[in-house]
């Protein structure tokens, strides 16, 4: 339990933690034949069409410039008399093709006997990590088209489920969290497992870290609570370095910025994100560069562009946003937005959606560039992230949804480009394979599916039509 401060002394709110609890009787994550996410038909793009993300994104992907109009045929044309520059596509021309081939079939499955809840891809893409409630933790080698597991690791001091998972930069050790006072990590090469224990010691007597990510140097872990905090352990020193008083409540969501390590991301279920400098944090003085307002309920995850300027974040009132960190909030905005979570009085673990929760207006002092409609976020701390750089140029963000679906946004148009169907409960995490159009979905139906592009069958008929244009079009020439 926890006050929700709301502005004035007055105004105290007793409230419950309501993120991924440690009860599993309530509910299995199967609303979602009941629930049919609101889809934004018309997105509101005036705030993205005049900003710097919209350039880069286009020129990322071969969409300025005198080749933007040309269709794929005439791009392969161009390629193909040696037009292009080097005699190949661009790295833009190539994402700009590939987005034409996104993943709509599922071609691989493996099957527990409890709920997924974490799946990653490595940074290299050649392990993909799953982590279940069964506590166990499970390795497949994903190199060279393959989807095996070549390793399965028990979990230790496991609170109803692992919550969270992360690879170290260098791929050899993977770290994982839960209901518990520790942050485990476990090498992932070799036959003996080395289990370490990293103690956060934290005050509260039931303590849960929900959301953990290593800086690019693997020397620093960071972790979000239950109890509002911050947590930084430092590997060298072997441990706990800094715990800052961050939120008003859980803190779902953490992130690093980019490479530096040095700005870091939170997300709480206070609505807010908040921006910090690593190196100016402070346990007696935890003040933030900034603070990002504009959801109306909690944020469930929280994913970095990469590039410093740039995040997503999921959030219970069904939206992701896109922000811009140069453009932080007003103070009319933190109080609009603590306003709306005060006002809330349900339950997304295990009710319905109320209708008063989809307002699609934006909230005084909202500086997001973009919201995007059209999935569910019940049940879980269900996640979102962008496209990969390389096979994509970020064009994309996309999120696992609660009635089962993988559902993949355009970045800049706000409209669901793709949809994946199979699953039976919610889906919460995605993983889009780094380097190969492939996307991972960890479902509560306890199936992990992989998903690539498969292109549709033709028949006798199509192709005997084609063949008859083709004469026709020859004879014309």
């Amino acid at each position: 339990m926890r006050l929700l401060h709301g502005g004035r002394a007055a105004s105290l709110q007793l409230i419950q933690s309501d993120s991924d609890d440690d009860s599993d009787s309530a509910w299995d994550g199967r609303l979602g034949d009941r629930y049919n996410p609101p889809v934004d038909q018309h997105p509101d793009t005036r705030d993205i069409d005049y900003s710097e993300i919209k350039e880069k994104i286009l020129l990322e992907t071969a969409n300025l410039g005198p080749k933007a109009d040309y269709s794929i045929t005439r791009l392969l044309r161009q390629r193909q008399l040696g037009l292009c520059r080097n005699s190949s596509f661009s790295h833009g021309e190539c994402s700009r093709v590939a987005s034409h081939f996104l993943p709509n079939n599922f071609t691989c499955t493996d099957s527990y006997v409890q709920k997924a809840f974490c799946g990653i891809y490595s940074q290299d893409g050649n392990i993909f990590m799953s982590a279940c409630q069964d506590q166990y933790i499970r390795l497949y080698d994903t190199r060279n088209g393959k989807f095996k597991n070549f390793k399965t690791i028990k979990a230790r001091d496991v609170g109803w489920s692992v919550l969270d998972v992360a690879f170290t930069p260098d791929g050899a050790c993977l770290l994982y969290s839960s209901w518990s006072d520790y942050i485990h990590i476990c090498n992932v090469f070799g036959d003996v497992e080395n289990h370490t224990a990293l103690d956060l010691n934290p005050e509260e007597r039931r303590f849960c870290v929900f959301s953990i990510t290593v800086s690019s140097d693997g020397r620093e872990i960071l972790g979000g609570a239950n109890d509002g905090c911050l947590y930084v352990f430092d590997r060298e020193q072997n441990s706990r370095t800094l715990k800052i008083d961050s939120h008003e409540d859980d803190v779902n969501a953490v992130a690093f910025a980019d490479v530096s390590s040095q700005i870091l991301f939170s997300g709480g279920d206070d609505a807010l994100c908040k921006v910090w400098d690593r190196r100016t944090l402070r346990e007696d003085s935890p003040q933030p560069v900034g603070i990002l307002s504009g959801h109306r309920d909690g944020i469930t995850f929280i994913d970095s562009k990469g590039d410093a300027r740039y995040l997503i974040s999921n959030s219970k009132d069904q939206t992701i946003k896109l922000w811009d960190i140069r453009k932080f909030s007003p103070k009319e905005g933190l109080d609009a937005s603590r306003m709306a979570v005060i006002q809330q009085n349900w339950d997304y673990r295990w009710q319905q959606v109320p209708k008063r929760a989809l307002k699609k207006h934006k909230l005084p002092g909202d500086t997001s560039l973009m919201t995007y409609r059209g999935h569910g976020v019940l049940h879980t701390l269900i996640r979102c992230r962008f496209s990969p750089s390389f096979t994509t140029g970020q064009q994309y963000v996309y999120s696992g949804c609660s009635t089962g679906k993988v559902v993949i946004y355009d970045v800049l148009t706000g409209k669901i480009v793709k949809k994946l169907s199979n699953h039976e409960a919610c889906v919460r995490d995605v993983s889009w394979h780094p380097y190969e159009e492939k996307i991972v979905s960890s479902s509560w139906d306890g199936h992990v599916r992989l998903w690539e592009y498969r292109q549709a069958e033709y028949y006798e008929d199509d192709l005997a039509a084609v063949n008859c244009k083709g004469m026709e079009f020859a004879s014309v020439k």
